[in-house]
């Protein structure tokens, strides 16, 4: 979650904001809350609560980024990848993912043990720190009507688990690869990261997601990008 995305979070629950400032080691910043909890929100995007009352603010924020540094360790180590019919660009994504040292985890090559589609994907999102959504253009739509507005879509699927990857990891950490056609935007919401790719998806996307996923806290070779 971004700072942003925590205010906001925050502000909505009826918390009042009663100092902000700087961390000392300038790697983030302090939220101080009426009623004594402490919300530190790192720049890479995670963050820890302390102080006193915190069982709300731990509820109201979702599961708590103090975790083990083993746990983030691993979180850092995979990327959950979510695409529609192009097979050829989730191929070149995967292969380009596993040049960089990351595991990607691709919805359908998991096991399901009796889940859901939606049962599943809640439960590997909790394993990564970033989510990557291919935007291609696999189904045709227009409005009601309006059949001269006849527009490629991203499948369905792909639009709901891109919603999904957005609740639980938040805006700074899903970016979303958008194949350049006479293609709709799966969503218009300000600051999502669209990155466009044509048929070379390393040479058109590779530079700038690595740079995102940089920012995140991962730790990838750019002489690899």
């Amino acid at each position: 979650m971004t700072l942003d995305d925590i205010k906001t979070a925050l502000s909505g629950a009826g918390y009042q904001i009663t100092s902000e400032k700087r961390l000392t080691n300038n790697i983030g910043t302090r939220l101080d809350l009426n009623g004594g909890a402490i919300v530190n929100c790192y720049d890479k995007g995670s963050y820890q609560i302390q102080g006193r009352n915190t069982e709300r603010v731990k509820e109201v924020l979702g599961t708590s980024s103090s975790e083990p540094a083993s746990t983030m360790t691993a979180k850092l180590s995979k990327v959950f990848v979510v695409y529609g019919h192009d097979r050829t660009a989730r191929d070149q994504l995967e292969a380009m993912l596993r040049r960089w040292g990351l595991e990607p985890l691709v919805l359908d090559q998991l096991p399901s043990e009796g889940q859901t589609i939606i049962e599943k994907l809640e439960s590997y999102t909790t394993e990564v720190d970033f989510g990557i959504v291919l935007a291609t253009p696999d189904d045709q739509g227009h409005r009601a009507g309006h059949p001269d507005e006849i527009a490629f879509r991203a499948r369905q699927n792909v639009v709901l688990e891109l919603g999904m990857l957005l609740a639980k990891l938040g805006r700074s950490k899903v970016a979303i690869l958008q194949k350049q056609t006479n293609m709709e935007r799966p969503s218009d919401i300000q600051g999502l990261i669209y990155i466009p790719f044509t048929d070379d998806l390393q040479k058109d996307a590779g530079v700038i997601l690595g740079k995102e996923m940089l920012k995140q806290g991962y730790r990838i070779d750019l002489a690899n990008l």
